[in-house]
């Protein structure tokens, strides 16, 4: 039976878990940092990104990449994890950081971006900046799935939101009642971890060998089975 493990940020075991359950890699956004054991996981595989804009000051270069290129069955997959900067940490420019990435790509290869952004706005920009340049811009961060999946027009597959894998019967993961008394209170409530109707949120995308999106489904589904642990967070 699948245990699902409470805390921010990613762990040794965590990674484990989901690299035994076949994800590929792991990308990630503004809680990179939050488990210290992060930064031994950088130090032994490429297989879990942090965003590629986070500055490197002189002298002190970033633990970690933001950006690997997947082999597996014969085809090619450059993966970039950018964060974006409206109501969120002021980084260095996502917009910048991913031209510089791309401007080193010498061969064609499919590209997928995780975008990592509150703003829808910055989201789709980054959509628009990237169409027919990349494979796929996906949005994640906002823990909602959004009705948005198109293919722009130069060939580039977009989702605004990929969504959350967690209790859908909740408010982004937390138990609602507590949420809320946070939000009427305007004080620091502890919130536990919603264990209802716990489920997945993805998104399939179809990529043809010119390196174009040629479809994009966004799906939902809530699954059963699942042991999950109690947590709380401030």
């Amino acid at each position: 039976m699948l245990k699902p493990r409470w805390g921010k940020g990613i762990n040794k075991r965590t990674f484990n878990e989901m690299r035994e359950m076949g994800f590929d890699l792991l990308t990630s956004g503004n809680h990179i940092w939050d488990n210290k054991e992060v930064l031994s996981l950088f130090e032994t595989t490429d297989r879990i990104l942090r965003p590629a804009n986070f500055p490197e000051p002189p002298r002190e270069r970033c633990p970690g990449r933001g950006h690997v290129i997947l082999e597996k069955n014969g085809h090619s997959l450059l993966v970039i994890n950018l964060m974006g900067r409206v109501f969120m940490d002021d980084i260095e420019c996502p917009f910048i950081e991913v031209d510089r990435i791309l401007a080193q790509q010498r061969n064609p290869v499919s590209i997928l971006v995780d975008m990592h952004a509150d703003a829808t706005s910055e989201k789709y920009a980054m959509g628009w900046h990237l169409n027919g340049r990349v494979s796929a811009v996906v949005g994640s961060h906002s823990h909602v799935q959004t009705a948005d999946e198109q293919i722009l027009p130069g060939g580039t597959a977009y989702i605004t939101d990929v969504g959350m894998t967690g209790a859908f019967g909740s408010v982004i993961g937390m138990k609602p009642e507590e949420v809320i008394r946070r939000f009427m209170t305007k004080r620091r409530v502890m919130v536990q971890q919603s264990k209802d109707n716990p489920g997945v949120s993805f998104v399939v995308i179809t990529i043809n060998d010119q390196h174009k999106a040629t479809n994009i489904e966004r799906h939902r589904y809530s699954v059963t089975g699942l042991d999950v642990d109690e947590g709380e967070l401030d």
